[in-house]
């Protein structure tokens, strides 16, 4: 069994709202263990008075940084400094950097250049560059709406929870970057894995997750596009179920 990814997790307290950490915990847990938790910022500041009861909920250690003059974010440099500590200190197997701030772009370059799996966390204003330095980006609107999804299922939620997150659209364009995708990847027949048609694509884009076009997962995605076929097969042992898609004919 394949040893669970220990990951460092560090917050721009400047740039991420309170109320989706919960959310943003959970996303995490997906991908490896949170052993190390920080946020920065100056918590001497009254904007960020509402971090306080969710830091001690989710064991987040608040990390002081006064603002040494005006104009310049001390908070991004505190975090990049304590990055490159953690990142000697050989402790971790990957980093989760959550932010909209495209500050931490090179932080995110470098991490990677060194071997660590990088997942970036944001919101949609989040600029590009940020984006594609990480491994794997993550909107953190898109979090808060699958996890309404789950727990409220009156219509009335969906509908206006729809109308807080601006979905993106499955459009031609997208259509021909899966169909790419999956010839890629598929064998002498034709058939594509889908868990390496999903890895791929994060690879081509960071930021392609199936929750940003409204379904919780690929295989969804997919049959919505009615261009492929889908097949179940089991594997050897019996006990899991893999999905393999192609182009329809």
């Amino acid at each position: 069994m394949e040893k669970e990814k220990k990951l460092a997790v560090l917050i721009d307290g400047d740039n991420v709202p309170s109320a989706q950490v919960k959310e943003m915990l959970e996303e995490i847990a997906k991908y490896g263990i949170p052993s190390i938790k920080r946020i920065y910022g100056d918590w001497t500041n009254p904007r960020l008075g509402k971090w306080k009861g969710v830091l001690l909920e989710n064991a987040i250690v608040p990390v002081q940084q006064y603002g040494y003059t005006t104009g310049k974010n001390a908070t991004d440099s505190a975090m990049i400094i304590d990055a490159m500590d953690i990142l000697y200190s050989q402790r971790v197997d990957g980093f989760c950097i959550v932010s909209s701030d495209s500050d931490f772009t090179r932080l995110a370059i470098r991490l990677r250049e060194a071997g660590m799996n990088v997942i970036g966390m944001g919101e949609h204003k989040t600029p590009q560059p940020f984006i594609v330095a990480c491994d794997k980006f993550i909107y953190l609107e898109i979090l808060k709406s699958a996890q309404t999804v789950l727990t409220e299922n009156s219509s009335k939620t969906k509908d206006t929870q729809k109308s807080k997150v601006k979905l993106e659209s499955l459009t031609p364009k997208v259509i021909s970057f899966i169909q790419s995708t999956v010839q890629d990847v598929m064998d002498e027949s034709g058939w594509a894995f889908l868990g390496d048609v999903g890895s791929l694509l994060q690879k081509k884009q960071p930021n392609f997750d199936s929750r940003n076009f409204g379904f919780q997962k690929l295989t969804l995605l997919i049959q919505s596009t009615g261009k492929f076929d889908i097949e179940e097969r089991t594997n050897q042992k019996g006990r899991f179920k893999l999905i393999f898609i192609r182009p329809k004919q």
